[in-house]
């Protein structure tokens, strides 16, 4: 989408070694980065600060554990196995129904007891997580999307991504899975990355494999002028993410269930940047803006924060017509 140097610099892209010297290492204490990079620590986090997630139903660290897995899932009819420190949606389990010993998978396959448990052991013997570590297997709570989602992703679960910069939240996309991504909400596998305007909450660009797309590849829903709910709750949130966490430059990804609402999934001290693909749009004016504000600004709430932030961004935009 961007077609040359002078075109990504005039959009203000951030390119990789800008985002990890300028972003990265100025902004996020490498202090913190155990607090975000393990899923079960920033549960824990989200808990002691009212921050809502899916609920944990059990989590697995020793091998032996592994044998427990049918009495914690037994009452469950959906739910999720997932490793505490994976990337990209690998090593995540999603059960959504079960028929009689059977369980059932979001593709529709039905797995047995013993799948789960392999798969469980699997995870704690590291083979999902980052530098193939031991890891800790987590047990969660179903997501049920809302009803918008149901065309927009086939098998995973659509995910919010929210940039958040000192505190303010400046772009956002939505990702949804498809056939090519393995039902993964992973842009790299093949997810589709739907630009979202952080003013408005609408959909406003949509690219796969960093080519635009204006419908779904396997659905056919349009991707366009898609309006998300519960914006402002959503994006308060992702703000609230930030003091709790400590960092300045995050990426927080959120889901919508459509029955407890807005939600953390989970939080990025090294978000990528192909968020930027997905707005068509780069990074930099965003930060700038957000630099200009008064100290002042920085101390106010996450709500205060996200319409301070809103009015920075709205200036770029009236700047550009």
């Amino acid at each position: 989408m961007f077609a040359s140097r002078s075109s990504l610099k005039a959009l203000g892209v951030v390119g990789m070694n800008d985002r990890n010297i300028n972003l990265i290492a100025r902004h996020n204490p490498r202090r913190l980065f155990p607090l975000v990079d393990n899923k079960l620590k920033t549960k824990l986090l989200a808990r002691e600060h009212g921050l809502p997630t899916p609920g944990l139903i059990g989590s697995l660290s020793l091998q032996h554990e592994v044998q427990e897995i049918e009495a914690i899932v037994h009452d469950q009819p959906g739910f999720a196995i997932k490793p505490a420190t994976g990337s990209g949606g690998k090593g995540i389990l999603v059960i959504v129904d079960r028929q009689e010993e059977a369980f059932v998978k979001g593709s529709g396959a039905l797995v047995d007891l013993l799948h789960l448990k392999r798969h469980a052991s699997n995870i704690l013997s590291g083979l999902f997580s980052l530098g193939g570590s031991p890891d800790i297997a987590i047990i969660e709570e179903l997501i049920r999307p809302d009803p918008l989602y149901e065309d927009l992703s086939v098998e995973g679960v659509p995910d919010l991504r929210v940039i958040v910069y000192r505190g303010f939240p400046i772009m956002a996309m939505l990702r949804l899975s498809t056939r090519a991504s393995d039902g993964k909400a992973n842009l790299h596998q093949g997810a589709v990355g739907v630009g979202v305007c952080v003013l408005s909450g609408k959909t406003i660009n949509a690219v796969q494999f960093d080519k635009q797309v204006t419908i779904h590849p396997d659905t056919g829903a349009d991707l366009h002028q898609i309006q998300i709910p519960d914006w402002e709750e959503l994006l308060t949130l992702s703000a609230r993410c930030a003091e709790a966490s400590g960092l300045g430059y995050l990426g927080v990804d959120l889901v919508l269930d459509i029955n407890k609402g807005p939600m953390l999934l989970e939080l990025n001290a090294r978000p990528g940047l192909a968020i930027q693909i997905a707005n068509g749009e780069g990074l930099m004016p965003c930060i700038r803006a957000i630099d200009a504000l008064p100290p002042q600004d920085f101390r106010k709430p996450a709500q205060a924060r996200v319409a301070i932030g809103k009015q920075a961004l709205a200036a770029i935009v009236s700047a550009r017509r």
